[in-house]
């Protein structure tokens, strides 16, 4: 056999292992490892065992030779080195180089071939150490390879005994060994390459249209499962998916059902498939590929195909989300992935619905907490003064009860979630109505409001704590008192309040007291104050916390920032 027959059976060979690889990556996919000690060690003894059994076969893919074989172990080992690192590529090279050596394949070059097969091996696998990912290219493979080879018949020279036939082996071999292992390593590098980037495009896109959905249907699902909010999300998957139906149930009944088969899979009526029924029993995802598997009680039922995902709520299944395929609309691989990953951010998205439920919750027994605190000793005072004006001005005495009566009122209904920055206001005035009889000149008050402000929803009594809090310790901390302003305006989509005094201030320390959440309220600062701060940063963020401004002996600012609700 001359050297061009020995290259030709080579690349034939070749062809054959490429599409052996090509067709096991289809039917188990591997992602590609990384190098970081992340993969598991099951995975990595998965891909050495690959790596080596194609060695194996590499060293069957050539002919005898001078009672030795040409062939194409170096472009495995090396290949499996370069996408496994050192472990794989060290481990690929013994397992195809022992069994060089133990089965003793033609004679006299066994040894050499064998250690030459594992050196290659761990050095693809260094490289990969060294490079990372990056080491995945055709330029290192082919240089690996042509470097590898040469070693290798190097070795075969220094080992292989009689030299005579050992040169005229290398003679012969060598040529087609070093041209075919290069070409072929690069080549099996960029196959495996173009596979992962397929993955990857695949993967990209299964994540893009997962986020669109859920993206669509947070708003909904954040309310819980119902039949209204699952009719709404499955009309929306149903739209962007491309599958004969989808559902959605809870642990009983059918919630929605969008597609077909919606003239038996009815909304509010018990699931119909025993196949759901043991999805929600088993936990576990299921791909049904018949309609006897579905288990569908009508017989006209026109599913052929299912996939069924289990949605849970705190670790405990709550319902399913499922996809129906038909004969002109099957279901594949892809729409299982898709599916299950739906279903995980369902699942989270209902989570959410308890953790709200529990800060309005919060939200609305803090509310009541400052009630608590606000409403006796400021009913005590203000009753005070209402009867002192009983005896010296009648119709002034009627005007206040009338602001402690809206003020009392608003106080009862504050607890809902939202209210307009007018109402908020209102109840700011009715309180500084009452304020300004007890304490006469000693309190001026300035409201500055941009036209358009008034419908701008804002947490309830955020305002007025600030307010009664630049009186009590800012301008009636002066003999001669003060003056406290309260605007109201737009600024980059954003709505602007600030409530000013011109009183005593406050010094760094204890302006640094009053901002700890640690302190309290009443003690440092004035009632509520640190409330409404920490309220408007827990509700809206960080970004929006307040700004507080405080200098001795000029007065306090401060500024919250509400951004708009749609």
């Amino acid at each position: 056999m001359n050297t061009f027959e020995i290259i030709l059976t080579l690349a034939e060979r070749f062809g054959l292992m490429v599409g052996l690889v090509l067709l096991f990556l289809t039917i188990m996919p591997v992602r590609r490892m990384q190098f970081t000690g992340e993969s598991s060690r099951l995975r990595t003894f998965l891909v050495t065992v690959l790596f080596g059994l194609l060695g194996i076969l590499g060293t069957y893919t050539g002919n005898a030779v001078f009672d030795s074989v040409a062939n194409l172990r170096a472009m495995v080992v090396i290949s499996g080195g370069l996408f496994g690192g050192p472990v794989v590529g060290i481990g690929a090279g013994l397992i195809a180089g022992v069994h060089r050596i133990l089965f003793d394949l033609h004679g006299f070059s066994a040894y050499p071939c064998g250690i030459a097969t594992a050196i290659e091996g761990f050095a693809a696998g260094m490289v990969a150490l060294r490079f990372g990912v990056g080491a995945m290219n055709w330029r290192a493979a082919a240089g690996l390879a042509f470097a590898g080879e040469a070693m290798h018949m190097g070795l075969v020279l220094l080992m292989s005994k009689p030299f005579p036939e050992a040169w005229e082996l290398v003679k012969l071999i060598a040529p087609p060994m070093l041209l075919v292992n290069a070409f072929g390593a690069a080549l099996f590098v960029e196959v495996i390459n173009l596979y992962s980037r397929d993955r990857d495009r695949r993967e990209s896109l299964h994540a893009q249209i997962i986020l669109d959905i859920a993206n669509m249907a947070v708003s909904y699902l954040r309310l819980g499962l119902s039949l209204e909010t699952a009719a709404a999300t499955a009309e929306i998957i149903y739209t962007r998916v491309g599958v004969a139906a989808v559902a959605i149930t809870d642990t009983r009944d059918v919630l929605a059902h969008v597609g077909a088969g919606a003239d038996h899979h009815t909304a509010g009526r018990e699931i119909r498939t025993n196949a759901t029924r043991e999805v929600l029993r088993t936990d576990r995802p299921a791909f049904l590929h018949s309609a006897e598997a579905i288990g569908c009680n009508d017989p006209a039922c026109p599913m052929t195909a299912a996939i069924i995902v289990p949605l849970k709520k705190n670790n405990e299944i709550v319902g399913t989300l499922k996809f129906y395929g038909s004969r002109e609309r099957p279901l594949n691989v892809t729409l299982f992935e898709v599916a299950i990953g739906l279903a995980n951010l369902f699942s989270t998205q209902v989570e959410l619905e308890d953790i709200q439920i529990k800060e309005q919750m919060l939200a609305h027994a803090e509310i009541r907490r400052l009630h608590s605190q606000i409403n006796p000793h400021f009913l005590f005072n203000s009753l005070n003064t209402i009867a002192s004006f009983c005896r010296t001005n009648s119709e002034r005495a009627r005007e206040l009860l009338m602001d402690l009566s809206l003020y009392m009122r608003r106080n009862l209904d504050l607890s809902r979630g939202f209210i307009p920055l007018g109402e908020e206001l209102e109840q700011v005035r009715s309180y500084l109505a009452i304020e300004k009889a007890r304490f006469g000149d000693r309190i001026q008050v300035e409201d500055e409001v941009e036209e358009g402000c008034e419908n701008w929803p804002i947490p309830p009594l955020i305002i007025q704590p600030l307010v009664e809090n630049a009186i009590r310790h800012g301008v009636l901390g002066r003999e001669r008192g003060g003056t406290v302003k309260v605007r109201a305006w737009r600024e980059n989509g954003h709505l602007e309040i600030s409530v000013a005094d011109d009183g005593v201030g406050m010094d760094r320390a204890t302006l640094d007291r009053v901002l700890n959440p640690d302190c309290v309220d009443s003690a440092v600062g004035g009632i509520g104050m640190r409330n409404c701060l920490s309220r408007m940063e827990h509700i809206y963020g960080r970004q929006f916390a307040p700004k507080v401004d405080s200098v001795p002996g000029k007065g306090t600012t401060i500024v919250l920032q509400v951004p708009a609700r749609h």
